[in-house]
């Protein structure tokens, strides 16, 4: 398949899902897996927005070993897209403020300077897309 056909097919899952699967490495150089609300703002297929605790033990994760993964699957179609790169935690206002969202105040009660609030900045390297028993691998333009 083209690589502009397999991005929108990449798009289409990403788009509809509410919930991504977030890969970290722990501090003993093993994987972990986590279920998060879906990012709240997306840059294509490349950049990801995601919020989260502060005091999340992802947080330490990311800080100590930035590489990361997001996985979005269509459980009915079982069609999956796995994304593999970096991942920022950024504490800056700016960022905080672009993607609060009316009613953050039961996760961060503090309102959007809570210093239990932060974002994730998850840049996109490569791309691998599941479905139709294929699998389609592309890297992502820097």
């Amino acid at each position: 398949m083209e690589v502009d056909n397999v991005r929108k097919a990449a798009e289409s899952v990403i788009e509809k899902q509410k919930i991504v699967y977030v890969g970290s490495v722990n501090g003993s150089g093993l994987p972990e897996i986590r279920a998060m609300l879906a990012p709240r703002k997306r840059e294509g297929i490349r950049t990801f927005y995601l919020t989260t605790n502060t005091s999340s033990s992802k947080i330490s994760q990311f800080q100590n070993n930035d590489k990361a993964s997001l996985y979005f699957c269509n459980e009915t179609s079982f069609k999956g897209v796995l994304l593999t790169g970096k991942i920022q935690v950024l504490h800056d206002q700016g960022s905080k403020e672009m993607i609060w969202r009316e009613g953050d105040t039961m996760y961060y009660p503090g309102g959007v300077t809570d210093p239990d609030y932060c974002v994730l900045k998850f840049t996109a390297r490569s791309c691998r897309m599941y479905g139709n028993f294929n699998v389609e691998e592309f890297d992502i333009e820097q």
